[in-house]
């Protein structure tokens, strides 16, 4: 099965009435440091906090009549969790999530509060995904990958869509790197419209799972460790299908940013935008705070995937 920007205009169809069509709005402070035109894409505002419903429903809208009744399960780091629960429940169907010990607890709880089955193993993705392999392979469960599948995969890049509607003149476009699913097709819409749109990923500097396998040219098991990113922890599978020659052939640059660079920018942006972020989607503001990515000139849009932090942990970085 192969992915294709038709693939992502399906999609785009295929879920509006079920996610929001986020709005993309200036970043007037950040603008004006930066001596650019910066957007921000709020996936903050998803009924789910985070831009996973995208994926999640496009997914779920193309099961069969016989994989709906033998439910979903799905392993996530949180938020595609949130937005696997979200969407089988607007349709009905049962849904299992496994979750490592690493998640953090309000994300556990949001999850539990859609009904969803929620089972915690271990302390890594990877030995959470061996619970939800077990379930599909055992009780036919309907496995969602949070990444490498092509459903997911086309519908989240209908924010590369909504991008080329509200923002034509765009010509550089930062986005959280994790598993790939979101950069990927974010990158394929948008390179079907003009390859010559600058396409940079960013993650923080604990485990970065697809950097290393960008490197080494092949998916690497990494060390899961806590992070202010959370949601961008976890490994790429070392199987994978779809993402990693997605991002091989499509991302045009990959940067790092550090747990102090994270936190000064979920800071930065409630102080100058209001707008709360988890460090997840931070690190793109990140990036340009760091002076990691020069932006003069250019048209920009700043992905924020996801606003799911925990209280605590937001008012310890607005505090430090």
């Amino acid at each position: 099965m192969n992915i294709y920007p038709l693939n992502i205009y399906q999609a785009k169809k295929r879920i509006s009435q079920y996610v929001v069509r986020t709005p993309l709005i200036r970043a007037h402070a950040l603008s004006d440091l930066c001596g650019a035109e910066i957007r921000c894409k709020l996936e903050t505002m998803q009924p789910t906090g985070a831009f996973k419903l995208r994926g999640a429903t496009n997914t779920i809208l193309q099961l069969t009549e016989d994989q709906r009744t033998c439910g979903v399960v799905a392993v996530s780091t949180g938020n595609h969790g949130r937005g696997v629960a979200f969407a089988a429940r607007e349709q009905n169907i049962h849904a299992v999530i496994c979750l490592s010990g690493l998640v953090p607890e309000n994300k556990v709880e949001a999850i539990k509060s859609l009904g969803a089955d929620v089972r915690i193993i271990g302390n890594s993705q990877d030995e959470a995904e061996i619970e939800a392999n077990r379930l599909t392979k055992e009780e036919g469960l309907i496995q969602i990958s949070p990444f490498d599948h092509p459903d997911v995969i086309a519908g989240q890049g209908t924010i590369g869509l909504e991008l080329l509607e509200d923002f034509p003149e765009l010509n550089c476009v930062v986005v959280p790197l994790s598993g790939g699913g979101l950069i990927g097709g974010v990158a394929l819409a948008l390179k079907a419209a003009s390859p010559k749109i600058h396409v940079v990923g960013v993650t923080m500097d604990k485990g970065p799972a697809m950097v290393l396998s960008l490197k080494a040219g092949k998916p690497v098991e990494v060390k899961e460790e806590e992070s202010l990113a959370d949601s961008l922890g976890g490994g790429i599978g070392l199987e994978n299908h779809y993402t990693l020659k997605l991002v091989q052939d499509l991302v045009d640059e990959t940067l790092l940013v550090s747990e102090e660079e994270i936190g000064q920018a979920i800071k930065y942006v409630f102080e100058t935008q209001r707008i709360v972020l988890e460090g997840g989607a931070a690190v793109v503001t990140a990036a340009l705070l760091a002076k990691k990515l020069e932006v003069q000139g250019k048209n920009v849009a700043l992905i924020y995937s996801g606003n799911n932090i925990a209280e605590k942990k937001l008012r310890n970085v607005l505090e430090y």
